[in-house]
């Protein structure tokens, strides 16, 4: 293989060279006077530094892993992107490290008095304080809340509530991506290295649909697209037309049909963990389709293909029948374990799996992906990047907070319910402490409650390390009792481990308050839905064991139950594929696009829950 690339790097070397001479040349006309015969010193000198340095990188590029039928060019526009990314990285974390050191220095506000001035002339705000004026801003009014136009009006993802509209700027953007994803590749290196590679990603994401305000802003999610990332899409194994695809059933079809192509896969990654395992979930469905489809080198006639889309795909495909049979063996031997079995040389599945998505972390490693390190490294919102993971191997999801990318005070968890509660700052933060986090960013949002409730686990230097807890709207609460989601997921965990055969696939739960008439009349009580795998149903014993889990766990719901102020849980188990369904149908109501979806473990709307009680089957 060295070989052949450095047969491909001599003539790419000498074109550079008489492109150089005949430039320098061509300024520099004294040279021309020189024998023919004789080169002059300066172009000459140059094109050797020329051929040496190419011959180097060539070298480099053919001592990597690398996918399979790689063009030189691709390889080397990737090869220049990673050196490129990795020097950005490395300089970008020592700008971090930097600003750790005095938190206080890189804000303009926190010095002295203007902390004080900073919150008598900005309140504490919530969304309702923006809605109107971003309204405005919709309709096309200029310099409300900020100067500038914004890109788009970012929607929140309404995982505790209706979605917002957010202001969305080219400053958010430009630091989400050098405080954020340069940092997170230099953490991501130094952890994995067989991550310097120069194999292919697969990256399961869609084209979402942005409609137009009046005034013709877009109006969509702020995340990572297909558009936005059109510059990248070679180092991916979809390739470009499949993004034209409006379908996500049609586009993740695609996304596995090339990546079970290419055995050379080295990284899986998503925006979130949901993403690869609803893929995962789809490729168990489908796949002898897309096994098929490789044998023949064709593209399946069911999916809804523009034509010109399907030539341009198909033109992509050839028979491959010794790919099929090994795929074929693969998947015949089960599905745990499958993606280290399908691509020898995957090194890493990059999404972020706290918070919502951890139960869909947990399924993919001890099913899918066993034995492939995961690494969550981004805390971030629709508001912008919060934190940035830079321990990738640590089991617990631990950030770091950024403090250029936004300024932060915090809500002890104890005053979140007071009218004027005082905030503080990240010096004054305890580890071990819960609190709410409060932002100012740089497009428009002044001392806003996101709703995010973390513990500080530790600092880094100055700068507080944190572990994402709840969402405020995703708390149960039928008598104050406040049941977090982390609290409750531990308990249902412990429950489901006594079921025999259970596998938790998914969750939800309702406060019976919403149900209404859908469940009659009795004592205030958690509503819970549940899929699972390898049962079909469960015993009254099995459901009770799980609210005695939660009174193991919490000792204020016991409380409540021992008096009889709370009820019973009654657990709902559902069909298989009901919350695929419910996914679908939330996205459908609130916009959200599927690169930014996060499951609601709370429901608050009784659509919801009545869709879940229409796929009870025990």
């Amino acid at each position: 293989m060295a070989f052949s690339w450095f047969r491909l790097a001599v003539p790419l070397c000498f074109a550079i060279l008489s492109v150089i001479v005949a430039i320098i040349g061509h300024h520099q006309g004294k040279w021309l006077h020189y024998d023919a015969a004789m080169p002059p010193p300066l172009p000459a000198a140059l094109g050797v530094c020329t051929l040496a340095g190419m011959a180097l990188i060539w070298r480099d590029i053919s001592s990597k892993m690398k996918g399979e039928n790689r063009t030189w060019s691709g390889l080397l526009s990737q090869y220049l992107a990673l050196k490129g990314m990795g020097w950005l990285g490395r300089r970008q974390r020592k700008k971090l490290e930097a600003d750790t050191l005095n938190v206080k220095r890189k804000t303009n506000i926190t010095s002295g008095n203007r902390i004080d001035g900073f919150r008598a002339c900005h309140p504490i705000t919530t969304y309702e304080h923006y809605r109107e004026l971003i309204s405005r801003i919709a309709a096309g009014e200029e310099k409300v809340i900020i100067a500038e136009k914004p890109l788009i009006l970012a929607m929140t993802s309404g995982t505790s509530g209706a979605s917002a509209m957010l202001l969305s700027t080219r400053d958010t953007n430009s630091e989400f991506f050098l405080q954020g994803v340069t940092v997170c590749l230099d953490a991501m290196g130094g952890a994995f290295p067989a991550t310097d590679s120069l194999q292919r990603t697969t990256k399961f994401f869609y084209s979402p649909t942005f409609r137009q305000s009046e005034a013709g802003i877009p109006i969509g999610p702020n995340s990572s697209t297909p558009a936005s990332s059109r510059h990248m899409l070679n180092l991916y194994t979809t390739p470009a037309p499949a993004f034209e695809v409006p379908s996500e059933k049609d586009t993740l079809y695609l996304h596995l049909l090339f990546a079970l192509k290419d055995p050379s896969v080295g990284t899986l990654e998503s925006n979130f963990a949901s993403t690869v395992f609803y893929a995962f979930s789809a490729l168990q469905d489908r796949w002898q389709e897309l096994v098929e489809d490789i044998e023949r080198g064709k593209v399946s006639s069911a999916l809804a293909l523009e034509p010109k889309v399907r030539r341009r795909l198909e033109a992509l495909m050839k028979p491959d029948p010794e790919r099929a049979a090994q795929l074929r063996a693969h998947f015949q031997d089960g599905f745990r374990g499958i993606a280290r079995r399908l691509w020898p040389h995957l090194h890493l599945v990059l999404a972020v799996d706290s918070g919502s998505n951890q139960i869909y972390g947990e399924m993919l490693r001890e099913n899918y992906c066993q034995g492939v390190p995961f690494y969550s490294p981004f805390y971030a919102a629709t508001e912008g990047l919060i934190g940035v993971n830079l321990w990738p191997q640590e089991p617990n999801r631990h950030y770091m907070l950024c403090p250029r990318s936004m300024f932060c005070e915090f809500l002890p968890e104890s005053s979140l319910e007071e009218e004027t509660p005082r905030t503080l700052l990240m010096e004054e933060v305890k580890k071990g402490h819960n609190y709410e986090l409060v932002i100012t960013n740089a497009s428009g949002l002044f001392r806003y409650r996101i709703g995010d409730i973390v513990k500080v686990v530790g600092f880094h230097n100055q700068c507080p390390i944190v572990e994402f807890q709840y969402r405020r709207g995703q708390m149960l609460s039928v008598r104050g009792e406040k049941v977090s989601e982390a609290l409750f997921l531990n308990a249902l965990k412990k429950a489901v481990a006594q079921w025999p055969g259970a596998q938790l696939l998914d969750y939800c739960c309702a406060e019976s308050g919403i149900m209404g008439d859908s469940i009659g009349g009795s004592d205030p009580h958690y509503q819970v839905f549940i899929e699972l795998k390898g049962v079909r149903n469960l015993t009254e014993k099995q459901r009770y064991k799980l609210d005695i889990c939660l009174q193991e766990d919490s000792a204020v719901y016991k409380s409540f139950r021992i008096k009889g102020s709370i009820g019973p849980m009654r657990v709902q188990l559902v069909a298989e594929g009901a919350f695929k369904e419910l996914r679908n149908h939330m996205m459908a109501f609130s916009s959200t696009s599927p690169n930014t979806f996060k499951m609601q473990r709370v429901l608050r709307r009784k659509e919801f829950a009545d869709f879940l009680l229409g796929k009870t089957i025990s």
